[in-house]
Formats: structure tokens, sequence, C-alpha cells
């Protein structure tokens, strides 16, 4: 699928591909070497066979949305497709060409054909059922379905000098009384009247339309520039508007002729295309249009529709759309100030389009071989038979790397045209390809410059410029850091946190670390835009801490203080360098807080350390934890409670003493060294020595009678402190 729209609103071509504007000798190559090509057998097919040997004419959508129907030449016939199959169903030759057709019924069973020969035609499945011929030449098709009449506007005034627009009853089967329209006259001075339907610019009923889904008034355009609007149930004429003269004719009264009239859903608005390309947009209860929109081209306007759905809930929250198309572009705008919204301009010569009801769809009949189909995924989805195409814009949208992405930004026509490139003099002589003009094929002529095949054109700009890729490489790499980093916290920045503040350093320089090594990840994957589909969940948690809302009152409260003295804190964070504060007093422990020290077994000894140890040193807070239990105990005046000993195993009562004069007391004895061994220096010798000799010795010592003296190295029980006590 291809880009054919330059604006804001993407528009993919699903049908009538080689009809784009190309050079004649490319449209004209063998298909043998399509094979290779990988853009045509990428191509998406929509329809089978959706095509004429020449040109199509008119095309419809059926009720139901299940058939489309198109007429066309050469030679006139008449394609019915069957659109849940995508195929053709059935193709009908016709005696002449058509002019238009309406499919009477809700599938393709009953069709009406106004052809050129002044002859309607009816068809049914099984071919032509009927065939008639009208007083003069038809110029459009109506069908009333309140009445079941047929009506024809024709060319040329009847006896009285009107126009006439012929009725013809399909449930009777017979002409009833015609409408007269107000044509000019049959005064062949003056401009746009005439009698006779065959002479130059004769007065005629341009076009028909009728508001089926309201109050089921009928209008009919002219070529004296007026509308008349007719009441079925009365069959009179219940106004006529005039448009607005033609500024640039020469007569102030001429005005351009009516060719397209189309009612609004709720009957109230009505739009009016013009010979000129003008549209006039009326409310009914106005002669004076609210709205002016010029196609631009100066061509006839061929069709107006208004783009409604028919559900109520989608038309209240869709903003209401104008479809219009001349002959050389289909464009939709704005209801009610007319702003461009979308535009579609083929190569060829447009002559219908028919939109598929609630979707994005249109289907176009133009000049040229291969009919159009195109697609807006923004005004609607894709149709049920072909819903597979909302999947394929997708993920066409979600790939970098698809040359058919649509990209918002606008490129210039004609520049690129299927697989070849045009470049102009300057550009071919900067890629040192001019030596190759009018030497080689490879090269083709075209208006100011050449085309070049583009595998040729990438070589050959790689050769002329060989960093150019590495360095859009490194390019597009440094823009998504450069957006990355916009966002960012950054751990050079001063924190403004009041409590907490080393929390909040060790969280920015994480944050520092973790931004440094997504760029680092970021270079060495080589893709500048491989992070670009990432959500925003990962930003969010990168912001952490600092950035949630929830959390501001752990930085800001001074209730939220982390005690970094705490036992809970330093098991939670063992490596942790605590640094005291100057100035900071130490506070003593209180009655309880000493009984508690008292208790623990050692805990004397090691106050005694860690007061000389610490001493000097101030507190870091005014906190208690239970470092506190282990530092010096205060000296104050005045008895203080001791705990005593005493023993029961005694046989007199002796004097308790307390448990920290009777540890004083205690020394250690001097372990007396062994009569044997060396005085002086110590030999020290690796000669193996048997097991013999400290045998006998033992053996000696039995046989004396002696007992066994224990060694001097090991502590005797009965030397026990707690065993004298």
């Amino acid at each position: 699928m291809k880009i054919t729209s330059n604006s804001a609103v993407p528009v993919y071509t699903l049908a009538g591909s080689s009809s784009r504007s190309l050079p004649e000798w490319l449209a004209r190559k063998s298909k043998r070497k399509l094979k290779s090509d990988p853009e045509y057998s990428r191509r998406v097919e929509l329809l089978q066979d959706f095509e004429f040997e020449e040109a199509s004419q008119c095309v419809r959508i059926s009720e139901d949305g299940e058939w489309v129907m198109s007429t066309g030449t050469y030679k006139p016939q008449i394609h019915t497709h069957y659109l849940p199959n995508l195929s053709l169903s059935w193709a009908r030759h016709t005696d002449t060409l058509n002019k238009t057709f309406l499919i009477l019924s809700s599938d393709y069973s009953k069709t009406a054909h106004l052809q050129e020969n002044r002859s309607v035609e009816f068809h049914t499945p099984q071919g032509c059922h009927h065939s008639l011929r009208i007083p003069r030449y038809g110029r459009d098709l109506a069908y009333n379905r309140g009445t079941a009449e047929l009506l024809i506007p024709a060319v040329g005034v009847n006896s009285s000098g009107m126009g006439e627009v012929f009725r013809l009853n399909l449930e009777q089967g017979r002409f009833m009384q015609e409408f007269e329209i107000d044509v000019g006259g049959d005064d062949t001075a003056s401009a746009g009247a005439g009698a006779l339907q065959g002479g130059l610019n004769p007065g005629s009923v341009n076009v028909a339309a009728i508001a089926e889904a309201s109050h089921g008034l009928m209008a009919f355009g002219t070529s004296v520039g007026t509308v008349e609007y007719w009441d079925p149930r009365s069959r009179t004429a219940a106004g006529v508007l005039a448009t607005p003269a033609d500024t640039e004719s020469q007569s102030p009264s001429h005005r351009a002729e009516i060719t397209a009239l189309s009612f609004h859903r709720s009957g109230i608005i009505n739009a009016v295309g013009t010979s000129t390309g003008l549209i006039y947009m009326y409310d009914l209860r106005s002669a004076t249009p609210f709205l002016k929109k010029d196609h631009g081209y100066g061509y006839a306007v061929q069709n107006v529709e208004f783009l409604t759905s028919s559900t109520s809930s989608r038309n209240t929250t869709a903003e209401a759309k104008v479809m219009s198309c001349d002959k050389r572009i289909l464009k939709i705008w704005d209801e009610y100030d007319g702003s461009p919204w979308a535009s579609v301009e083929p190569s060829v010569d447009i002559n219908c389009v028919a939109w598929h009801k609630d979707s994005g769809m249109f289907l176009t009949a133009n000049e040229g071989k291969q009919q159009h189909a195109f697609f807006i995924p923004q005004l609607g989805p894709a149709p049920k038979w072909c819903s597979f195409l909302d999947n394929i814009v997708e993920e066409m949208t979600e790939d970098p790397n698809d040359p058919g992405k649509f990209s918002g930004s606008t490129r210039q026509a004609g520049e690129v045209y299927d697989n070849y490139k045009f470049v102009t003099v300057s550009q071919l002589r900067d890629l040192n390809l001019d030596h190759l003009v009018g030497k080689s094929n490879l090269l083709r002529p075209y208006m100011h410059g050449f085309f070049v095949a583009q595998r040729l054109y990438e070589e050959a700009r790689l050769i002329a410029n060989p960093s150019s890729w590495e360095e859009e490489r490194v390019k597009r790499i440094r823009e998504k850091i450069e957006k990355e980093r916009e966002s960012r916290i950054r751990g050079k920045k001063k924190t403004t946190a009041r409590v907490n503040r080393k929390m909040a350093e060790r969280l920015l320089e994480q944050e520092e670390k973790n931004e440094r090594r997504r760029a680092r990840k970021l270079i060495e994957d080589g893709k500048g835009e491989g992070d670009a589909s990432r959500p925003n969940l990962e930003q969010e948690q990168s912001k952490g801490l600092l950035g949630d809302s929830r959390f501001a009152r752990l930085f800001q409260d001074e209730d939220f203080a982390i005690d970094e003295t705490s036992r809970e804190f330093q098991a939670l964070n063992p490596s942790t360098k605590i640094e005291p504060s100057n100035g900071s007093q130490e506070r003593g422990l209180t009655a309880v807080e000493r009984e508690e020290v008292d208790e623990l077994p050692g805990s004397s000894s090691e106050s005694e350390a860690d007061g000389v140890a610490t001493k000097g040193t101030p507190r870091s807070s005014d906190r208690i934890s239970e470092v506190d239990y282990t530092r010096k105990r205060p000296k104050k005046k005045g008895r203080e409670l001791q705990m005593q000993v005493s023993s029961s195993n005694l046989s007199r009562r002796a004097r308790d003493r307390s448990f920290q004069s009777r540890a004083a007391k205690v020394t250690t004895k001097e372990r007396p060294r062994r009569a044997e061994g060396v005085v002086g220096e110590k030999a020290v010798t690796f000669e193996p020595q048997s097991s013999v000799r400290k045998a006998s010795r033992f053996t000696k010592e039995a046989s004396s009678g002696q007992a066994a003296q224990p060694t001097k190295q090991r502590r005797s029980a009965s030397g026990n402190t707690f065993r004298r006590m």
C-alpha cells in the first residue's frame, strides 16, 4: 500500500497503484520483470479484476454493503463484485455506453441503467429484464422509494418551453405526468436556453436529489443556475433557489450550471455544486448560502456527499465531513467552516466516486484501466469484508523501517516513482553519474532531470559519501540521547531535601549511573530509534522516590528522619560509615538502662574497654540505641547498688563480697616452662624419630608405681573461682 496524501491525514491506495504518475516507458515494462520486483510481490490486490479494458464510467455500492457494481468500456460492459469473496462475480456486455445507473434493491438483483442512446435498461441476475426509450436524452437518475417512481431529468424543453423530468412508475409499469422545470424557455438568444436537445448549450435539468431520510423533498438542478424543490405529495413546486451570480461572467445575471446536489440526513442542509468548481451550503430556511467552498481547479463538481454515519452515537462524537470531487481531485472538508481535512489527487481523471457507509473506504470509476480504491483510517474503520486492512495499517504505522509508513512530514510529489528516483542535473553531478548522460539507458531523461534506478542511486550515493550512513546513525543516536536527557533528574544538581539529605544524594547518584548505562547500551546497540517505542512506565520508575509525590514528606518532614546510628539501620546497611557530628554532648543512662546493663554478663569489662576507647568522643545523636548500653557508666557520688554472690556449701558463713571486687583479685597463673626441651637456641630437625622411645617412658613410669601427674598445661577444675565461693 502506498501513501497518496501529503496532508496530515494518511490516505492509502489499495487499487490502481499502477496508474500513478509514472513515465510511459516504465508503465509498458514486461510483466516478466515484475517477478523480481519486491514492491510488486508485496502489493495488496483488494478486489480481483477491479478494472476495465479502457475506462470506467460509474460505480455504486449496494445497500447491504456486499456488492459493488461498476460500468465501463470498451466494449460497454457491467462488472459486479461480491465483496466477501473479494472477487468478480459476473460480467455482462451491453449494446451502448452507460451514462449512469442506480441499484434499486438492497443487493444487486434490481438495477436501472441510463444509456447514451436515450434508453433505460432494467437488469436482473438473469440478464437484461426490459429496455425502454425516453423522448429526450437523460442526464441523471433518481429513485423515490415512497412512490416507486424512477425520475429521469432530461435535456431540452417541451411545447410549453419548460424542461422536463420524466416519471416512470415501476409499480404500474407506465410513465406518469412529468415534472415541468424552468430551464430558460425556448428563446435561443438567451444564455443557456434552447429548444433543440442537440443544439449548443440547450436548457436542461442536470441533476436530481431526494431527501429520503427526512421529509422526502425532491430537488432538481438546472442549467440556468437554479434549484427547484418539489413536494412529492402534491406534485407541485415548493420553491426555487437561485445560486449567486457568476462575477467573472460578462453578464451579471449569468449563473453557473448546477451539476451536483445532496441532502443532509437531517434534511435541513442542502449542498449545491456548480460547473465552475464552487460548492454552496444552504440552510433551507434561508436563501443565502452560509458557506462557499472552492475546489480550486475550475472543473465541474461531479459528486457531493455528506459523510454521516448510520449510527447516532458515532454522529455525536465524529466531526461532520463532506466529500466532493471533480475530475481532478477528491476532497474531504469540514461541513461548517470548509477547512480541508484530506484530499486525493490521482493521475487520471475521476468519473464517479462511491463511499462505503460507516468506513473509510472510497471506490472510484476513472479514466484508465484500473479502478481506484482509497482507504482513510482516520475517517473510519475498514469494512467487515476487508477488516484485515486495519491490522496492516497498524503494522505499517508501528514499523519504523517500512518505506510505506506514513510520516507526518510532507514529501515532494513526483520525487520517487516505484523503484526509480528522480534527480536533477546538479544532483547527478554530485553523484558522479553525469558521464552516463546520453551513453547508457540507466538514465532516462524526464522533464528537467533524469530517472535513475533506486538501487543504483543508493550505491552511487554511498560511494560518493561513504560515511553518510554512519553519520546519519550517529546523528539519530545523539538526538535520542539528548531527548532522554531533557527530562531526567541530574545528579549534579543540588538537592532540595531538608531531611534525609544523604539518602536523596544517593538516589540522585544512582539515577545518574542508570542514565549513563542506558545511553551506553543505546550506543552499543547501534539503533538510534530502538527504544522509541518503550512505554512510559520506565520513565515513571526512573523518577524513584524523589519524583513520587507520595513520598514527598520523607524528605521534608523531620518525623521521617532516618537514624543512622540505630541497630536496625546498621543491620540493613553494614557498609555505611557513620560520621559523628561535632558539638553534640553524650547523654547519661537512666536508672532502668543501668539495671539492664548490669544484668548483661560481661558488660562491666566491655564497658571499661569501650569507655577508654571512646573517651572524649562526643555522641553523634541524642537518640538512644543499643550502642549506649556498652558505654562506660558515669561515676556518681553516694552508694550504688551492687550485686552480691554467696555460697550455701560453706560450713560457716563467709563475708559476702561483690562480684567486681572478687574478679579484680583473681590473678592468672603463669604457665611454667617444661623441664624437657632445649634451653637457649632451639634445635630444629627434620629427622624422623620412632615412637618407641616415647612409649618406653610411659612404661617405665608405670613400672615404678608412681601415679601419672596431671600436666601443668591443663587448668584444674578445683581452682575455679566459683568452686571456692
